[in-house]
């Protein structure tokens, strides 16, 4: 499954310090305005209780005089001005349609209708908190009160007093809250880096550890382990990955195991098989040569044993060389040749170049076993006619520093399902075709002695119809692809 394209882009590492990065940066934000809103609400309440109450004192301390003579109401105003806390107040009074004020500020969006209602209506006064041209300010309206009768119930005299008092102080106090909050959030994002960093490192160890162990089994070390540590979910890993190695590991030995008892068994029959098929190989060549004096169904007999041995040898000779590609013991021995000329040698030897195309360049010098090279072509050109429809043809070129050699038929060409299967041991892509005369480990040797050199061969179909196989092979032997063939799969090894 691929990861999204913003995901892929950043490492484990990177995105677990981002997120821790991430929670530190909303915990202070929250915290600040958490802060933030307490801290404005316990300032402006505190300056606003202050006010309150020690406006209310006044107003209950005056006593009006009426009808109201406004120069002496301004200078109880002034007086009651002069006793403002905790800051300046302008005092406002107003009795019916007289207005006076203790200082030249307009009152006018300052002191609103609601607070003028509301303080006309409760005893107990009402306040407000207002902002005029981006200033904050705090309003108190309370009512004057008065007794009729001495000693009886206080009642509203129809004066009204009102407090305006800025609240650029509390606000200026607040700001510098917040510019605190805002300026200790960058130190503080700075110094959970830190731990961030640690954290992720804790995390992300035994992820390392785990794919260094993944990487160290994929390269063959079967017996890697983790070292468990803790009881956390990493330490569950760690040992569910060492209990599947552990699992791993003896089912591989059990192949391994089962695989070399196969090859020696293998390996051990064909050995016991070549001297009784010696001894029938010359047995039966004496029966060809008398077959024309036996009578017709007596010789047609002797041909079949004879073709039939002959077959045997050939199956025990396959297996025999397939044996030692497993035990990795084939050798190689190279020299310098010409590619055409061996090509040649391979035809006339059996007799193919009458019924087999070719197209060889002269000059073309490569390095590589002639036994095993004679092997490839023989193979690649007898399938070619066993299973595919003349005219076959083998052509020699030089391509990307490589010795290519083609050999192409003209029948129906290979099924897009048996391709795949074409190098395998022993495959045969019709059923019908099991006695077929060939041994079914041609192409699989083809394969591996290719391999051997350092080459690469590959099997598909013609454009223009037929099979076509292409081997492709260093010129100067396998050291020049030592590399590739090292990491490449099916690797082939020689012997010393």
């Amino acid at each position: 499954m691929k990861l999204p394209a913003a995901t892929a882009a950043f490492g484990v590492r990177t995105r677990l310090v981002l997120a821790f990065l991430l929670v530190a940066a909303v915990s202070a934000v929250t915290t600040a305005a958490l802060t933030y809103r307490e801290a404005r609400n316990a300032v402006l309440e505190r300056a606003q209780d202050t006010a309150v109450a020690s406006f209310r004192e006044e107003a209950e301390r005056f006593v009006p005089r009426l009808p109201l003579d406004r120069e002496a109401v301004r200078w109880e105003l002034y007086d009651i001005a002069a006793r403002s806390k905790p800051h300046p107040w302008i005092v406002f009074a107003e009795y019916a349609s007289v207005r006076v004020s203790s200082g030249d500020r307009p009152a006018s969006g300052v002191l609103t209708a609601e607070l003028r209602r509301s303080a006309r209506t409760s005893p107990r006064g009402a306040f407000q908190r207002v902002v005029k041209d981006g200033d904050a300010y705090l309003t108190i309206g309370m009512p004057v009160m008065t007794r009729v009768v001495a000693g009886g119930p206080a009642v509203p005299s129809g004066l009204v007093l009102y407090a305006v008092m800025s609240l650029v102080n509390e606000e200026t106090d607040i700001d510098a809250l917040v510019t605190a909050a805002r300026d200790g959030a960058l130190p503080g994002l700075a110094a959970a880096l830190v731990p961030a960093l640690l954290a992720a490192r804790s995390v992300l160890r035994p992820v390392r550890e785990l794919r260094r162990a993944a990487h160290s089994m994929g390269g063959g070390r079967l017996d890697t382990r983790i070292a468990v540590r803790g009881r956390d979910e990493m330490a569950d890993l760690a040992r569910t990955f060492n209990a599947s190695a552990a699992r791993l590991e003896h089912s591989v030995r059990e192949l391994r195991d089962a695989g070399t008892r196969a090859r020696r068994f293998a390996s051990d029959v064909s050995h016991e098989l070549r001297t009784p098929l010696a001894g029938m190989l010359a047995v039966t060549d004496v029966l060809d040569e008398d077959a024309e004096r036996l009578d017709p169904d007596t010789a047609r007999a002797v041909r079949l044993i004879s073709a039939e041995t002959g077959k045997l040898a050939l199956l025990v000779e396959d297996l025999m060389e397939m044996s030692r590609f497993d035990a990795r013991v084939a050798e190689l021995n190279t020299d310098e040749v010409d590619a055409a000329e061996a090509v040649r040698r391979t035809l006339s030897g059996r007799r193919w170049h009458e019924r087999v195309g070719t197209e060889l360049p002269d000059g073309i010098r490569v390095r590589l076993d002639t036994r095993r090279f004679d092997v490839i072509v023989a193979n690649l050109v007898g399938n070619a006619l066993r299973h595919g429809a003349e005219p076959v043809t083998v052509r020699l070129s030089r391509r990307a520093g490589v010795l290519a050699v083609e050999v192409r038929d003209h029948g129906a060409g290979i099924a897009d399902t048996v391709l795949p299967h074409v190098f395998d041991r022993f495959y045969k892509a019709d059923a019908a075709r099991s006695r077929s005369p060939g041994s079914g480990l041609g192409l699989a040797i083809v394969q591996e002695n290719v391999r051997l050199h350092g080459g690469t061969v590959d099997a598909r179909n013609a454009p223009g119809g037929g099979a076509l196989f292409t081997v492709e092979l260093p010129f100067d032997g396998p050291a020049s692809r030592e590399e590739g063939s090292r990491s490449g799969p099916g690797r082939t090894e020689c012997a010393p």
